[in-house]
């Protein structure tokens, strides 16, 4: 039998450590965005994100426990719907579960401004399908600056990704406008300039990335073709970086809108090239870091290179890619632990592509000793691993985070470079 709670009970149990209190609303919602006209955007402080969406996953049982939720705990299930909020409880009652309450007054009571929400720094930048459709029809959605929207569906050498199927009106953006394959690092600012004025992009223009997930093979000869969205992340890094002012990323990218059911479209939209772009390239130049700074880091007590690898890369097992030979890690970099190899971010992500919630990353990071206070430089090989994790730091609002562009390619090409290979003597 459903237990219901009332507001001032969940206060009395919600800091208790048996307790979990488990957030149903889309993952917008609980990054911040009002989606029912709640009086304030976030979610219940220490709630965990598992959105009604993903009941419909065979596997959702495994992203429960995936999540730290046992049998043991007391649940208290909360969202926008009381149908919604009884199914997963019922869920939860035939998984075993036997102290589950539901809470029916977070739109009514919780979120009136009171009580307290916790929500992503920056939950803005992480738009979601209706914010785009919005867009499309000429509505300007919350929190829209007006002005220019471009629309990019970013892709690694791999257009077919953007012809079989795209959100209506995007156009399309190969990694390499904004990335050497000589060195797989940033364009240099001229190039820079000319690759964003050709994709019709301003500093002042609003930009919405998105790419798509196509299960990346390692054995073909170009795996990055598949990973589209980590790729959207990648360019949204180097935008910053060049000064557009207002980058948003679709959450989950071109998944969400197929999830949505919006309309998806196959025809080649022409880009609209502009005349300048407007400021110098980069106004944010902190945003990244080179070699010669990543090596002062490593001797640095203010600050951490963070290597977004998988572990089989890091103790030297593999090299991660087919084009780099050496193996081994960076001596004293710090493990970020990305997922399973160099095309997946299982680690940063949710089950859907979605960024996963700050908390959960956090806890990964603070296992290592990294924290708000030191400067972070995210790499992995060539980048777009490195990128993704900047941009979660970036969207909790951590002050001083960046992406060590070179990585352990352009460490590994320097024979005058040590690295290591094996486990690390000391804890990481």
């Amino acid at each position: 039998m459903l237990k219901p709670i009332t507001t001032q009970q969940l206060q009395e149990i919600m800091y208790d450590d048996n307790v979990r209190v488990i957030d149903i609303r889309p993952i917008d919602a609980y990054n911040g965005w009002t989606l029912q006209n709640e009086p304030n955007g976030g979610h219940i402080p220490g709630a965990k994100s598992l959105p009604f969406k993903w009941t419909n996953y065979m596997d959702w049982i495994e992203i429960v426990r995936h999540k730290g939720i046992g049998t043991y705990h007391t649940l208290v299930i909360y969202g926008y719907e009381l149908k919604q909020i009884q199914e997963v409880a019922d869920l939860f009652i035939k998984a075993g579960y036997e102290d589950v309450f539901v809470y029916e007054y977070f739109i009514s009571e919780w979120s009136s401004g009171i009580l307290p929400l916790e929500r992503l720094e920056r939950y803005r930048s992480l738009v979601f399908p209706e914010w785009i459709n919005a867009v499309l029809n000429a509505e300007l959605p919350d929190d829209h600056p007006g002005g220019d929207t471009v629309i990019v569906h970013a892709h690694y050498r791999n257009r077919q990704a953007y012809l079989s199927g795209h959100i209506p009106g995007a156009i399309d953006m190969d990694t390499l406008a904004l990335e050497s394959p000589e060195t797989w690092n940033r364009r240099s600012p001229k190039e820079l300039k000319i690759a964003l004025e050709s994709h019709g992009i301003t500093a002042d223009t609003t930009v919405v990335l998105y790419g798509k997930f196509m299960h990346p093979d390692n054995a073909s000869d170009f795996p990055g073709s598949a990973a589209g969205h980590l790729g959207a992340i990648r360019c949204a890094a180097i935008m910053l970086y060049a000064g557009v002012k207002d980058v948003r990323i679709l959450n989950g990218g071109f998944q969400s809108w197929k999830d949505a059911g919006f309309e998806i479209a196959s025809n080649d939209v022409p880009k609209q090239a502009v005349i300048d772009f407007g400021v110098e390239i980069p106004q944010k130049p902190e945003l990244f870091v080179d070699i010669d700074e990543a090596i002062n880091i490593l001797t640095s007590k203010d600050a951490e290179l963070v290597s977004v690898r998988s572990w089989a890369e890091y103790i030297g097992e593999v090299s991660g890619y087919n084009y780099i030979e050496k193996k081994g890690r960076i001596p004293g970099s710090v493990f970020g632990n990305c997922g399973s190899d160099a095309y997946h971010m299982e680690n940063y992500r949710n089950v859907d592509h979605t960024v996963r919630e700050a908390q959960e990353v956090m806890e990964i990071w603070q296992g290592v000793g990294l924290t708000s206070d030191k400067h972070l430089a995210f790499y992995c090989g060539t980048g777009w691993r490195g990128s993704e994790a900047f941009i979660n730091a970036w969207l909790m609002g951590w002050p001083r985070v960046s992406v060590f562009d070179g990585g352990w390619f352009e460490w590994s090409n320097d024979p005058m470079n040590k690295y290591e290979i094996g486990e690390p003597m000391v804890k990481v």
